[in-house]
């Protein structure tokens, strides 16, 4: 059988290079596999609506940067109890980390009602405040307007996911979002195409659907989302080994946990919010430019999303790693895990990186069959590969720093590279270049933060937070 290398971590056992990296591809590959997965649904999505008209993309692109502010927030939310559980387990401490879960379910749940009741009362005015035509305005509110009301929904999935992951399970999880990518696939067929048939083996057969276009793409993948959900929700409460809850454990809501929760979140909180708030920013300066160019900015970031997602998992892994290890207070591990989990990452952002300027035409040719926003999509892909080496540093650090609990200062340097380098280049550029400018800005800008944030791992100073 495999040694449990987590558990040799927490229990103070000598672990050499080999079980270093060992432990962290252990931990790497299933949280690639969940990202990959999670973003094969929004794949899956505007390639089925890519198979509509120019118009049905722009509604979805006009407002997915909204979508992504206050996924974020669901994000920061959840990762405030989701790193005090990883630290209780690495101090083997599993009944302190219930008691976390347990604040975490029912404070999250209850901001997340706050952020619908917000959600909705903003839908029928984004699009025309995001600046979109008119003609596709309609679409784009329906379209939000059902995540609005599934936000419960989706904060339940980022937390309980999380919490999971952070107790050492990536596996469960992993299979979960692979399930609720194939789910996602099902469910869009029938919502967004009408009745048509197909000839399968030479025979005719009738595949119902509700023809619900822009609107079913969002039904979709909100109606994947609940199942999976509810699947991880009743593993967390009923079958996790550490997670489970136990008979007389009640629940208690303590002012320290909720202090640190709050010191962890809010800073990722802010700077989601702001980090977001600078996509639609984006967003506003793209949209002078047609719907042509909105459809080709929203499948390019689509098509990315594929090559930049091992990064997120395996700096989900980090947060796991660097969590525990803190909580075990093994500082001889520390670091050193740290760095080998951002150079993994970069390593596998670069190839991903030379796969997306070699096969860019591909890439959005799944996504839309239209001439003009393949070519276009294709050039500000090739222009984006070029950043992910250091997009990979930026977003394992991250990931490493949250484990830590230090989310203040790299909050600081996202906000600083995003406002004061990516939007005022974008803006200059675009009114010289169009949208090639907007995705130019974005390359240096992401090549600037990796390496600033790099500077941030090579101080001591978020090992002693």
């Amino acid at each position: 059988m495999k040694r449990d290398l987590l558990a040799d971590l927490r229990n103070g056992v000598k672990l050499g290079l080999k079980e270093q990296l060992e432990l962290i591809i252990r931990l790497s590959i299933p949280g690639i596999l969940a990202q990959i997965s999670t973003i094969l649904m929004e794949y899956i999505d505007a390639s089925m609506v890519g198979r509509l008209t120019p118009e049905d993309s722009a509604a979805i692109g006009l407002v997915s940067s909204t979508i992504w502010l206050f996924g974020g927030i669901n994000l920061a939310a959840g990762t405030g109890f989701n790193v005090q559980v990883a630290h209780y387990i690495g101090a083997n401490d599993e009944k302190k980390a219930r008691h976390i879960v347990k604040q975490g379910l029912l404070v999250s749940f209850a901001i997340s009602l706050l952020m619908m009741a917000l959600a909705v009362s903003v839908s029928g005015v984004l699009p025309y405040l995001l600046g979109g035509d008119p003609a596709i305005c309609a679409r784009s509110t329906k379209y939000f307007k059902v995540y609005a009301f599934a936000m419960p929904v989706m904060m339940l999935n980022y937390l309980v996911s999380g919490m999971i992951q952070c107790s050492g399970n990536m596996r469960f999880p992993s299979i979960m979002h692979i399930l609720m990518c194939i789910m996602d696939v099902i469910f869009n067929m029938f919502m967004i195409f009408p009745t048509r048939e197909y000839m399968i083996f030479g025979s005719y057969i009738i595949l119902p659907g509700l023809n619900l276009g822009v609107t079913g793409a969002s039904l979709g993948t909100v109606t994947t989302t609940a199942v999976g959900v509810f699947v991880m929700l009743f593993y967390l409460i009923f079958v996790s080994p550490s997670l489970r809850l136990r008979d007389r454990e009640g629940l208690q809501i303590s002012k320290k946990d909720m202090t640190q929760a709050v010191k962890i979140a809010a800073p990722i909180g802010l700077e989601q919010i702001v980090m977001c708030g600078a996509q639609v920013a984006s967003t506003k300066i793209v949209s002078p430019l047609g719907n042509i160019a909105i459809s080709a900015h929203s499948f390019a970031v689509t098509a990315e999303s594929l090559c930049y997602m091992p990064g997120y998992g395996i700096g989900a892994a980090a947060t796991t790693l660097i969590g525990q290890s803190i909580g075990a207070k093994r500082d001889d591990l520390t670091k050193r895990l740290g760095w080998l989990c951002v150079l993994l990452g970069m390593g596998v952002m670069a190839l991903a990186g030379i796969f997306m300027y070699i096969f860019a035409p591909e890439m959005i040719g799944i996504l839309t069959p239209n001439p003009e926003i393949r070519a276009l999509g294709t050039a500000i892909l090739r222009i984006e590969a070029f950043a992910e080496p250091f997009y990979a540093a930026s977003i394992v650090c991250n990931g490493v720093f949250r484990g830590a609990g230090d989310t203040l200062v790299p909050c600081i340097l996202n906000l600083c590279s995003m406002w004061i380098i990516r939007l005022p280049l974008a803006a200059l550029l675009a009114a010289r270049i169009g949208l090639r400018g907007v995705w130019i800005a974005m390359c240096i800008e992401l090549t600037c933060r990796g390496i600033f944030l790099l500077v941030r791992l090579y101080r001591k100073k978020w090992e002693r937070l």
